[in-house]
């Protein structure tokens, strides 16, 4: 414990007791900004707690020597910890699940037929549906489920999580592989779709703000959210065979 606090004290970051106890809102905000697309029985509290869990395993195993700012890995880690009590809370219905996978796999049938980006009409069509059927669907998905970049495995299509890694040297090369295969996706997203995983993910504002800066329904910004995340997903479904020569 004496060699630890060292390792603190000696790169300025202070005791994990500190570190807790400054960056104890900032559990509270990454709830909230959760909290916003969860069922209505999904309880605040609840979501600080494993929050809370989060910071505390941040605080105890951060080390500022290996460049990333405190506030930074604690957000991904306290983030971690919230989705995963929401895994276990299974509060969200096997049958939105299965129309995220159908709509995943509409996306890239279309656009690989095509060549180019699904358009909501399309995707309508290929899974039998009316264009607002496929609208409630995407709803449904946004509203009963974290649909974030790191969720994109719900199915088990993608394998990613923020995890220790210290015991399994290939793990750092996927997680690199898998980030570089996002990032190239995120890219070629539709501007609309990608400036709305921007302003949620990067500026942090909720679907009644974005709403606001594109003048559109906070119901039409999560149908554009839930469509650019099947469309990730939709495209890095085979990600593992594109970077198989690593």
């Amino acid at each position: 414990m004496a060699n630890k606090l060292g390792i603190y004290q000696r790169t300025g970051a202070g005791t994990p007791h500190q570190l807790v106890e400054t960056h104890a809102p900032l559990v509270k905000k990454i709830a909230l900004h959760l909290l916003a697309r969860l069922p209505d029985s999904v309880q605040l509290d609840d979501l600080m707690q494993a929050g809370m869990m989060g910071l505390l395993e941040a605080a105890n195993k951060y080390e500022s020597t290996k460049g990333a700012s405190f506030e930074t890995y604690a957000g991904i880690r306290i983030r971690g910890a919230i989705v995963d009590e929401i895994r276990k809370g299974d509060w969200v219905p096997r049958s939105v699940h299965r129309n995220a996978r159908r709509v995943a796999q509409a996306i890239k049938a279309v656009e690989s037929r095509q060549g180019r980006e699904a358009q909501d009409a399309e995707v309508a069509q290929e899974l039998g549906m009316s264009l607002d059927e496929y609208h409630a669907c995407l709803n449904d998905a946004n509203g009963g489920r974290l649909f974030s970049l790191d969720e994109l495995n719900e199915s088990g299509d993608v394998p990613i999580a923020e995890t220790d890694d210290s015991d399994n040297p290939l793990a750092g090369i996927t997680s690199q592989a898998f980030r570089r295969s996002l990032a190239d996706a995120i890219e070629e997203l539709p501007e609309r779709e990608k400036l709305v995983l921007s302003l949620y993910y990067q500026e942090e504002l909720n679907l009644k703000e974005i709403g606001a800066v594109l003048e559109v329904s906070e119901s039409r910004v999560s149908q554009i959210h839930s469509q650019a995340a099947m469309r990730l997903r939709a495209r890095l479904s085979d990600w593992q065979s594109a970077d198989s020569g690593l």
